[in-house]
């Protein structure tokens, strides 16, 4: 039950929700006259928050692959543990790169 809370369709779902319903109450807040922010400020938000949500997901599929590797072939843990850092560093990169550019748009 916690396993299938946590899916990659629950989380799309969710977030397209949120996205929705926020979306609708600015709207609403605009045809009101009310001074709110709008969708367009909340964008590097939502980059940051998609960033952090992919190079986790990344950064755990690769390290259970690589476990679960190493466990059925324990004379090559080395050069797999190695393989698994170089791409981890590369991943953490690529998400510090994606989050300086969504901060940088605020």
């Amino acid at each position: 039950m916690i396993r299938s809370l946590f899916s990659t369709r629950t989380i799309a779902v969710v977030a397209a929700l949120a996205v929705t319903f926020l979306a609708a109450d600015m709207a609403n807040a605009q045809e009101a006259g009310a001074t709110g922010r709008s969708l367009i400020d909340l964008t590097p938000a939502f980059g940051v928050g998609l960033v952090v949500i992919g190079a986790a997901m990344g950064i755990g599929k690769l390290a259970s692959a690589a476990y679960e590797s190493m466990s059925r072939q324990p004379e090559v843990a080395g050069s797999i543990s190695t393989a698994m850092i170089i791409a981890a560093a590369l991943i953490e990169g690529f998400t510090f790169f994606a989050l300086y550019i969504c901060m940088t748009k605020a």
